[in-house]
């Protein structure tokens, strides 16, 4: 690849970690691993609720040539949103993290 391509993505990859930091850090206090507790339980709860459900409406529709209803699968698409959103968050927590953009408590 050319030198010049190289430099520039570097500094370009420099520039997206400046300014991410810039924009994320102060807005979010200095973590430590008791910090992400709430993130890590919350995120298993939402998983928690969606498997249930789906659980719950396999085991109803068992032997059965019916399926869930169009309110039974509304509610199973809103857990499973909700998980969804929930974990993508958690993983830019990380990705945060070990990209330097957050501030480590010692």
């Amino acid at each position: 690849m050319d030198k010049s391509i190289n430099r520039l993505l570097m500094q370009f990859e420099q520039l997206l970690k400046t300014t991410n930091k810039e924009q994320i850090n102060p807005k979010i206090d200095e973590l430590c691993i008791s910090d992400l507790q709430p993130i890590v339980e919350l995120v298993a709860r939402s998983r928690a609720e969606y498997l249930e459900h789906l659980y719950t409406l396999c085991k109803q529709y068992e032997g059965t040539e019916n399926f869930p209803s169009n309110e039974e699968m509304q509610k199973l698409r809103a857990h499973r949103l909700r998980f969804e959103e929930l974990a993508e968050g958690s993983k830019a927590f990380e990705t945060s993290i070990q990209r330097g953009y957050l501030d480590l408590k010692d």
